[in-house]
């Protein structure tokens, strides 16, 4: 069974003991702490071997979960692995190892778990991350709950009372919120008051929007944005992006690729393309200089992206129904200082809470 529309030839991979020993600790530390997965529980564990990082992890998950069930699913039919599913009880725990994404049929893979209160936990798009940036996203794995849970929880507390914030980006360029903010959420492994436990893997962002978003004037340069293939694509020289009223109305030191990003969203969007999410990555695996290439999840590098597009399926605005839109693109934005109120948050590449 495969995903993809062709059937191309898995290459063999093999999985570096000493990465599989730090996965093992770090995936240890997920399910003992951000989990309370215990041996009275299930857990299944659906992998693919199609990628160096995919077969290092399904390595790790077999010592952290010895009793857990594995279902290679290049070898599996859709009613075998359903199957698996369905013998679960509320508090089991799903594990799904993908090198690209799982897909059965009309299934929602994790919204369906999470309606039968099953622990998720979703590594996809593993394949994306090749050679040095196997290491990189397995140390995006580690799990400090006094940083994530404390500084997550800091941050929101900041997010939710701040009257203003603002990202200044260097070089006189400054992203001005005159505006309260929405409800920060959260992505931290703390679980203990959500509906649902688990999500998508690496962990670590705290994310908002301005409430008001005629209220969101100025410029900001981003070193990093995902391309039209979900990739983390690097110009050369910074971009910088020229907003008002949460709308990108010019760009500076722009590339053919981002253009054609633009252009793309612009097309499909009504001529404009909006500056949504406000996102406070966390995870300190990934920085300005440690890259995966996969956006989804160098989304969590320890910094602030934005998102352009209309598409936001957490916020609603008047003008703008929740899940509305097309496009939700992520870009990292150069960070000198991030403030809430009055209140520095980061500085010198890291939260100040």
């Amino acid at each position: 069974m495969n995903d993809s529309s062709s059937n191309p030839e898995i290459d063999t991979f093999t999985a570096s003991s000493a990465l599989v020993a730090i996965a093992q600790q770090h995936l240890s530390d997920v399910l003992r702490i951000a989990f309370e997965h215990s041996a009275a529980e299930k857990a299944v564990v659906v992998f693919d071997s199609r990628s160096e990082l995919a077969v290092t992890l399904t390595a790790a998950y077999r010592h952290c979960l010895p009793h857990a069930h594995f279902i290679d699913f290049d070898h599996s039919t859709p009613e075998q692995v359903l199957a698996e599913f369905a013998d679960l009880a509320a508090k089991d725990l799903v594990v799904l190892v993908q090198s690209t994404h799982f897909r059965l049929e009309a299934f929602r893979i994790r919204v369906e778990l999470f309606k039968r209160s099953l622990k998720v936990i979703e590594h996809p798009h593993l394949g994306r991350m090749p050679g040095a940036e196997v290491a990189y996203y397995i140390d995006s794995l580690a799990y400090d709950p006094s940083y994530y849970r404390d500084v997550g929880h800091a941050l929101k507390a900041k997010i939710d009372a701040a009257p203003h914030g603002l990202i200044d980006s260097g070089a006189g360029n400054q992203l001005i919120f005159a505006t309260p903010f929405e409800s920060a959420k959260l992505n931290i492994g703390d679980y203990r008051q959500m509906n649902n436990t688990g999500g998508q893997f690496p962990l670590g962002e705290v994310f908002t929007e301005a409430a008001d978003l005629d209220l969101v004037n100025g410029r900001v340069r981003i070193f990093i944005f995902g391309d039209t293939r979900f990739r983390v694509n690097r110009p050369t020289t910074p971009i910088t992006l020229i907003i008002e009223k949460s709308q990108v109305i010019d760009v500076i030191d722009s590339t053919p690729e981002f253009d054609t990003m633009l252009a793309m969203i612009r097309a499909d969007e009504g001529g404009v393309v909006w500056v949504r999410e406000l996102g406070l990555g966390m995870n300190r695996a990934f920085s300005f200089a440690r890259t995966v290439s996969d956006i989804g999840s160098y989304e969590r590098m320890c910094g602030i992206h934005l998102s352009l597009g209309m598409k936001h399926g957490i916020y609603a605005k008047p003008h703008i129904k929740r899940g509305e839109g097309k496009y939700h693109i992520d870009v990292f934005a150069i960070t000198e200082s991030v403030q809430f109120g009055d209140d520095v948050v980061y500085r010198d590449g890291q939260w100040v809470v």
